[in-house]
């Protein structure tokens, strides 16, 4: 892809839903690389999808041919941008908020730049912040912003109307994301910013912050918010519970959210959340649209954002994780897949030194909790429910290290979806 070619790219993804000047947006791209900037608030310790979509756009920017600029925002994030709710942010302390900015900015790099060698540039806009005194702040910002251009944002006059109102803190949060987009701007000729619909207001105050200041053209570009099936947006403070960190959701818990996928959305989240060109995405819906129970788009897009944020054999471990527990033979199974899966299930110590009862068929049972008693375990046994490493148990027996896969792990399952792992030490 050209230069010339990424903004008719997203737009055919349908990542543009409000941008500055079209025309004259699409002649900069054209006329040579331009360097775009995307920031992320370290509110949490780790981004989430939503902000799946930002740097994804920053890697398409990037593959074209453009320079991105990965924003973590350690002075915006003291603030709290303006939301339409209530309440101001939670106030973050130093330690955390340093933190939050060091987590969040590997996660940027792994997507945008996962092998060093685009040459993006990683920036917390607390560097050149923190010691801003209020009096520059007021002269080299202040005098360009009018109060009723600062009104007008809706996320602000929405406070303003609310019970609440709004904090002067908080009503200050766009002039300092402009002053970002300034000292970028200068220091690194950025001349696009992008974002999600709701940073709008924001994103322009810098783009006319940069015009009264330096005279120049810059420029925005804006994608529809990523919602629910309610219409209700996703975020970290609104119910997205979907993060970029695997200690919050695991490799396998992010192949089974995009598995999970409605097929009306099949499109749109293939096009938003992965590098895949258009073409073999309408290939991938067509061949869907065949053999819904295929899942082969499911599939595809699964592997292709676990892979993008994780890693490839992270995203292969996640799938074949995700085919044993949906009922594939455990025995054929990969050291990495089964240790995947034994971070998704209970698993009970197994083995010299641990609890002996848990050594045979019915004490796994009622060791990781798969049954309530001893009776129970029997009864499931009985009625030819109980599987060990996919095999079929008749009776009670012992769990010997002949039964244990890559010499640790030992699966048993009761019924058609209820596994649990004797695990043996390493």
């Amino acid at each position: 892809m050209t230069n010339a070619d990424v903004l008719a790219d997203l737009e055919a993804r349908g990542l543009v839903h409000l941008s500055t000047d079209r025309d004259a947006l699409a002649q900069r791209l054209a006329d040579g690389p331009v360097t775009a900037y995307y920031g992320c608030d370290p509110t949490a310790d780790s981004l989430h999808i939503g902000n799946l979509i930002g740097l994804l756009i920053l890697r398409r920017l990037q593959d074209a041919g453009h320079r991105a600029i990965g924003l973590a925002g350690g002075a915006t994030g003291l603030i709290g941008d303006p939301s339409e709710r209530s309440d101001e942010r939670n106030q973050l302390d130093d330690e955390t908020l340093a933190a939050n900015t060091t987590a969040i900015a590997a996660q940027i790099a792994r997507v945008v730049d996962p092998d060093g060698r685009r040459g993006t540039l990683f920036v917390d806009n607390r560097s050149w912040t923190e010691d801003l005194t209020l009096i520059d702040f007021l002269r080299d910002v202040g005098r360009h912003v009018t109060v009723n251009q600062m009104v007008a944002r809706d996320s602000v006059r929405a406070r303003l109307e609310s019970e609440h109102g709004i904090s002067y803190t908080e009503f200050s949060y766009m002039l300092l994301q402009a002053r970002d987009y300034l000292h970028l701007h200068r220091e690194h000729g950025c001349a696009l910013q992008i974002g999600g619909s709701d940073q709008w207001g924001n994103i322009v105050s810098g783009v006319d912050l940069v015009r009264r200041v330096e005279g120049r053209q810059v420029h925005a570009l804006c994608w529809p918010l990523l919602t629910g099936a309610d219409g209700t947006k996703l975020g970290k403070s609104t119910g997205a519970r979907v993060w970029l960190d695997p200690r919050r959701t695991s490799p396998y818990q992010l192949f089974q959210h995009w598995m999970r996928v409605d097929d009306a959305d099949l499109d749109r989240q293939l096009k938003w959340f992965t590098l895949l060109p258009v073409a073999d995405i309408d290939g991938l819906l067509r061949a869907h649209e065949a053999d819904p129970g295929a899942r082969v788009a499911h599939r595809r897009l699964a592997h292709e954002v676990t892979a993008l944020v994780h890693g490839d054999d992270a995203a292969r471990a996640a799938e074949e994780a995700s085919t044993i527990l949906f009922g594939a033979d455990p025995s054929t199974a990969t050291a990495a897949a089964l240790a995947v899966v034994a971070r998704e299930v209970t698993c009970a110590p197994i083995g010299p030194g641990d609890d002996p009862r848990a050594d045979t068929v019915i004490g796994l049972l009622v060791a990781t909790g798969l049954v309530a008693s001893t009776s129970d375990a029997r009864r499931a046994l009985s009625q030819g429910g109980v599987y060990l490493n996919g095999v079929r148990c008749a009776d009670d027996a012992p769990v010997t290290a002949e039964d244990l896969l890559h010499g640790r792990y030992a699966l048993v399952r009761k019924g058609k979806r209820s596994y649990a792992m004797g695990l043996a030490r390493p």
